[in-house]
C-alpha cells in the first residue's frame, strides 16, 4: 500500500510517499481502508516533534480520517468489515489503510459521506468539549474565537452560535472573517488592521468578553486576558501562533477569571463515557444540518506534504482534506 512517511522530523517536504507493507489489526485494533483524512495543525507540530504525542519513526502523519473496516482483531465488537467508520489517534492517516484503536473508531451515521465524516468529529469535539464541559458557556454570553477561520476556530464560532452566545470572531483576513460571519458570528476584527483590544471594548461597551476560544496563543493572548470580563474565562486550545505565552497571573486575580486548559485528546481517553456523549450530540447536529465544516479544499495524498505547508502558511480557511 501507499503512504505519506515521517523518517525524520522535519517540515512537509520532508515526506516522502512510499510503498510500505499492509499493517495487520490485534487485539482491540481495527484496520481501516482510508477514504479521506482531514488535516489539523497538531499534524503540522507531530512532524516537528512540537507535539505532545511523539509516535515512534517512522510513521505515517495524520490523525483524523473516514474509511471502510477491512478487518478486526480480537474483542472488537461495535463495528465489523464493511462497515463506514470515522477514526482518529496520534498519527496514521495519511494511508491507503491504517490500523487504529477500536475505541476511537466510531460508526459514521447514516448518510454521512467520508470527508464530512473525516472533517467533523476532531474540530468539533475540541471545540464543543471547550465550551461546554471547560468553559460551561451559558446562552446570552459573549464568545471571543481567535483564529476563528481555522478548523478548530469555524467550529467554535458554529458550536457557540448554537449554543446561543453572542460570537466574536477574530482573524487576519477579511476574506476569512466573511466566513466566519457565514457559521454564526455577529461581530468580526480583523487582527491584522484593527485593534484588538480597541474593538473588544466597542462590541462589548467596555463589558468585555465571557469567554475567550484561543488555539492561536502568540501576541494575542495576553490583550485578549486584559478584555475579559468579570468571571470571565479563557480556554488554552493551542499555540498555532507559534510562541507559548507567557501571562502575568495578577490579571486572572484582577479579573476573578479563569485560565482553562483544554487537551480533546487526553478527554477522550480520560472521560470515554462523556466524550462519546459529546460526539453523538455533533453527529445528531451534523445530520440535522446544523454544523457543517468548511472544506478549504480536496488534495491526492500525493499532494499531502503540500497541504500541510498549505496549513502552516495559514492558507487553509476550515479544513484540508486529502481524498483517497
Amino acid at each position: 500500500m501507499k503512504a505519506i512517511l515521517c523518517r525524520a522530523y522535519g517540515l512537509p517536504d520532508t515526506l516522502t510517499l512510499e510503498d510500505v507493507p499492509a499493517p495487520t489489526p490485534g487485539p482491540g485494533e481495527v484496520l481501516i481502508q482510508t477514504k479521506a483524512c482531514s488535516l489539523n495543525f497538531p499534524d503540522t507540530l507531530t512532524i516537528r516533534n512540537m507535539y505532545q504525542f511523539k509516535p515512534p519513526l517512522p510513521f505515517s502523519p495524520g490523525s483524523e480520517s473516514s474509511g471502510i473496516v477491512k478487518s478486526v482483531g480480537e474483542g472488537v465488537k461495535h463495528v465489523k468489515p464493511g462497515d463506514h467508520v470515522f477514526t482518529f489517534g496520534s498519527h496514521g492517516g495519511l494511508a491507503e489503510e491504517r490500523i487504529s484503536d477500536a475505541r476511537t473508531t466510531i460508526p459514521l451515521p447514516a448518510g454521512m459521506d467520508f470527508v464530512t465524516g473525516a472533517s467533523t468529529m476532531y474540530a468539533y469535539g475540541t471545540s464543543y468539549h471547550a465550551l461546554k464541559d471547560r468553559a460551561q458557556l451559558q446562552p446570552g454570553e459573549t464568545l471571543l474565537v481567535l483564529g476563528a477561520a481555522g478548523g478548530v476556530g469555524l467550529a467554535a464560532v458554529e458550536l457557540g452560535d448554537l449554543m446561543g452566545a453572542t460570537v466574536i470572531a477574530a482573524a487576519s483576513s477579511d476574506e476569512k472573517l466573511a466566513v466566519c460571519n457565514e457559521k454564526g458570528a455577529s461581530y468580526m476584527i480583523n487582527y491584522t488592521t484593527e485593534d484588538l483590544r480597541e474593538r473588544i471594548k466597542d462590541i462589548t461597551q467596555g463589558k468585555g468578553v465571557d469567554v475567550i476560544y484561543d488555539p492561536v496563543g502568540d501576541k494575542w493572548a495576553e490583550p485578549a486576558i486584559r478584555s475579559l470580563a468579570w468571571k470571565g474565562r479563557y480556554l488554552v486550545v493551542g499555540f498555532a501562533g507559534g510562541e507559548i505565552p507567557k501571562i502575568p497571573l495578577n490579571l486572572a486575580l484582577l479579573k476573578g477569571s479563569s485560565l482553562v486548559g483544554v487537551f480533546w485528546g487526553m478527554f477522550t481517553q480520560k472521560e470515554a463515557a462523556l466524550s462519546m456523549k459529546n460526539m453523538q450530540e455533533i453527529a445528531g447536529w451534523a445530520m440535522e444540518g446544523k454544523i457543517s465544516p468548511h472544506i478549504s479544499k480536496h488534495y491526492t495524498l500525493a499532494e499531502a506534504p503540500q497541504a500541510l505547508t498549505d496549513m502552516m502558511e495559514r492558507k487553509v480557511i476550515g479544513k484540508a482534506v486529502v481524498v483517497l
